[in-house]
């Protein structure tokens, strides 16, 4: 536990004569009383790697004996029965190396306590009703015990101001974390590659993908997995995943694993029959040239926009030399007259969430942040022919985006998901190696649809 001993203690030293209040996430109803599988909030398990839900951790730091304290459930056999195990409030300060443990149920009443001595409060409000009740009526009591000797809180500060400047630079635990991730991640897009041939269904292929995470010790997906056969592949948020792969036609596949909270993204296209068409083959050279000049563009003292900019003016004069735009470089940049093909940015950060925390300015708004070595972000450049363009019909209904996770290390890149086959000749050696049936077994209802 020592990487969440060395962040809370962190945060203490930043906290100043602040006390900050970070809450579990709370339970999300999927329909009637039926649950989402439970997610930990990011800032929360940052800070104590701990996955259940119903606590709340209090820092601090002008207390003597108490500066880290967390609320959780207690040991209750019944709902254990029902539920699952608990850690539970006496095995709480060894397991999670805080001072003091208390049932959940105690925190209106100690909570003032906390806020007695404190000059500002790190919380976030307007979430959770409850926690904000309790809030405000254990201020007020903090304020009516220390209004003759001492004060209470009287400025409110988002615990992001602190938690996700530190969030952003990742330590070698956490990088490890996203390295190991990533590669899961490559398992389950080669899986998917060499299951790919037409007639399948992008459930199907989501499937194999998603299975292939899991059994490689991935708990989850770090977001909705995106199969996009087709002009499918041409909508940005695809996730319907309920149409049939066709001959001729790429598949774009948006899909990653998280292990231990930790997010991988990675974007691989391919053709769902093994060979590209020349007009895909263009698009898809373009945008790999892209990428390949926006991942150079990961290092020291440049910026998120620095990669953007530069896989840009790849893309751009690409679809000037296929004959998609016309003009020179410079100006269709100027005139935006590449944004129908290409119009989102070309990455984000990435961590505990998938589009992570951390500012991409610096503190007066205007000046782009200078990327450091542990930031980790995405390199996810695209390009999309829908339907209704005016353009050539050999190229409408294409879209290819690829997409890597990049540490910024100390001399430049790092591609945490190298590996997973991105070069044309390798695409299309591994898509369509497997045999179908060893896939999606003869039985398979899908199939006989």
């Amino acid at each position: 536990m020592s990487a969440f001993s060395d962040r809370r203690a962190a945060v203490l030293q930043r906290l100043g004569d602040g006390v900050m209040i970070v809450p579990a996430a709370t339970h999300a109803l999927r329909n009637n009383d039926t649950e989402y599988e439970y997610r930990q909030s990011s800032d929360f398990y940052y800070l104590t790697g701990f996955a259940e839900p119903e606590a709340v951790l209090v820092l601090a730091p002008h207390r003597a004996d108490e500066r880290v304290t967390l609320f959780l459930r207690p040991r209750d056999r019944t709902m254990e029965i029902w539920n699952g195990k608990r850690l539970g409030v006496e095995a709480a300060r060894d397991a999670l190396g805080v001072d003091a443990a208390y049932p959940i149920e105690e925190l209106a009443q100690r909570l003032p306590d906390a806020l007695a001595g404190a000059h500002r409060a790190f919380v976030h409000l307007g979430d959770d009703e409850k926690l904000d009740r309790t809030f405000f009526t254990a201020l007020q009591t903090a304020r009516t015990k220390t209004r003759r000797a001492g004060f209470a809180p009287d400025t409110f500060v988002e615990p992001s101001a602190i938690l996700h400047e530190m969030r952003l630079l990742k330590d070698a635990g956490e990088i490890e974390l996203m390295r190991r991730a990533a590669q899961i991640t490559r398992l389950g897009h080669v899986a998917g590659m060499r299951a790919t041939r037409p007639g399948l269904y992008e459930y199907e292929l989501e499937a194999i993908i998603e299975h292939t995470y899991r059994v490689n010790g991935a708990q989850d997906t770090a977001y909705s997995s995106i199969v996009a056969g087709g002009d499918n592949a041409t909508i940005l948020h695809y996730n319907t995943n309920r149409e049939q792969l066709r001959a001729g036609e790429l598949v774009l596949v948006d899909s990653a694993a998280e292990l231990d909270l930790y997010a991988s993204d990675v974007t691989r296209t391919w053709p769902v029959s093994g060979r590209f068409t020349p007009e895909q083959r263009a698009i898809y050279e373009i945008v790999l040239a892209a990428q390949k000049a926006a991942i150079a563009e990961v290092r020291p003292g440049a910026h998120v926009k620095t990669a953007h900019e530069a896989a840009l003016r790849v893309l751009t004069a690409g679809l000037i030399d296929v004959g998609l735009i016309t003009g020179s470089v410079d100006e269709a940049i100027e005139n935006e007259t590449y944004k129908p093909f290409y119009m989102h940015g070309t990455g984000h950060w990435i961590g505990l969430d998938v589009h992570d925390v951390g500012a991409y300015r610096l503190a007066d708004g205007a000046t782009h942040r200078p990327l450091e070595p542990g930031m980790v972000v995405t390199v996810e450049p695209g390009l999309y022919v829908q339907r209704d363009l005016d353009v050539p019909e050999r190229f409408k209904g294409i879209g290819v985006r690829i997409e890597d996770d990049v540490l910024v290390g100390p001399n430049g890149p790092d591609n945490l998901s190298a590996g997973t086959p991105k070069e044309i000749d390798e695409i299309e050696a591994i898509v369509g190696s497997d045999s179908l049936e060893a896939i999606v077994g003869t039985d398979s209802l899908a199939r006989a649809r």
